[in-house]
């Protein structure tokens, strides 16, 4: 059977898709949309009010969980934190042309607010306060390209829940300010302690993570249609915005990539150096290796061990063949021994 021409055409493939996406009965209108994601339509006063009051709040409990090591309160912290409004706002003001949005200066405004609270939080801990001990410290300070994908599939989701009636308006908020108010938090409090690197680190993963969900709900927001509603307003600007969006992207995208590559490779060290210090204490009754891994300037592996060890040289032969030449190995026991294996040959 001949099929009618132009049934599989390109536009046939997207209106489709598109109206799979967004039902037509479900479609929220572009005035809808702008009056959620714009703080400065309609009552203006009452949502600035709402959003700097929620997003100190969300701060302080994120700094408080930080500090507790305590994944339930971050998570509290994330279910408020509004800084999801002015980014989707910014997306939705490059769909829409509006080169008077500011949108973004809200979202850098509240980012510059979460970081000084992040400081005045450190300043409640010792300086000698471990960093590298607290899971929710080093869980954000070494982002990886899975962050960028996972931000962008964030911001994907968020932008067609946002376009749609029938599913709850909270639901995208709380999904994407999960990647926003934490990170900026350690940034500050990294600094406030001093870690200028992790601070960095923290940083970074906010940053790939804005852009992303920019990027994601442009896209989403202009293919679901949003971009023809509001045709006649300026369209040079948007383009160009939405061409350093993209470049953002692929350069945030770099060291996201090489920061992954070397935790990936950093876990083979760990498991290498875990296997071959297991396989040493096969001959010690109820000894264990608890944990291996980089603690620069060093790489500590941890033992548990009931009394004496094994003689050293020969882990230090074994460790050897599976470590890269330079690195210092220290042993670390919990009899409280602590024994330098010098650097790797």
């Amino acid at each position: 059977m001949v099929k009618p021409p132009g049934i599989w055409s390109d536009a046939h493939v997207i209106d489709s898709l598109r109206a799979w996406l967004l039902p037509e009965t479900q479609r929220r209108t572009l005035d809808n949309l702008t009056d959620d994601l714009d703080l400065r339509a309609g009552d203006a006063r009452s949502k600035l009010s709402a959003y700097w009051t929620l997003l100190t709040l969300s701060s302080m409990i994120a700094g408080a969980g930080v500090l507790a090591d305590s994944t339930a309160t971050v998570i509290g912290a994330m279910i408020i934190a509004p800084l999801s409004t002015p980014i989707m706002g910014t997306a939705l003001g490059l769909v829409k042309g509006d080169r008077r949005t500011k949108a973004l200066r809200y979202a850098v405004a509240g980012a510059v607010v979460v970081v000084a609270i992040g400081v005045l939080f450190a300043l409640l801990i010792p300086a000698e306060y471990d960093l590298r001990a607290n899971s929710q410290v080093t869980g954000r300070v070494t982002p990886g390209l899975f962050d960028l994908i996972a931000a962008a599939s964030t911001g994907l989701a968020g932008a067609v829940a946002l376009a749609r009636k029938d599913i709850a308006a909270v639901l995208p908020g709380v999904a994407i300010s999960i990647s926003l108010v934490p990170p900026l938090v350690v940034v500050g409090i990294c600094i406030g302690q001093g870690a200028g690197l992790m601070a960095a680190g923290a940083l970074l993963l906010f940053l790939s993570n804005l852009i992303a969900l920019v990027l994601a709900g442009t896209f989403v927001f202009a293919f679901l249609g949003y971009a023809e509603a509001s045709r006649g307003r300026a369209r040079g600007a948007t383009r160009r915005a939405r061409v350093v969006l993209a470049t953002l992207f692929l350069v945030v995208s770099v060291p996201l990539a090489i920061t992954s590559l070397v935790s990936l490779y950093v876990t083979q060290l760990d498991h290498r150096a875990t296997s071959t210090t297991e396989a040493w204490l096969a001959s010690v009754p109820d000894a264990s290796v608890t944990s291996a891994g980089l603690a620069l300037p060093d790489f500590v592996i941890e033992i548990k061990t009931p009394g004496d060890l094994p003689p050293t040289n020969t882990l230090r032969a074994d460790l050897r063949e599976v470590l890269p030449a330079g690195l210092n190995v220290v042993l670390v026991t919990t009899i409280g021994d602590r024994v330098d294996l010098g650097e790797m040959p």
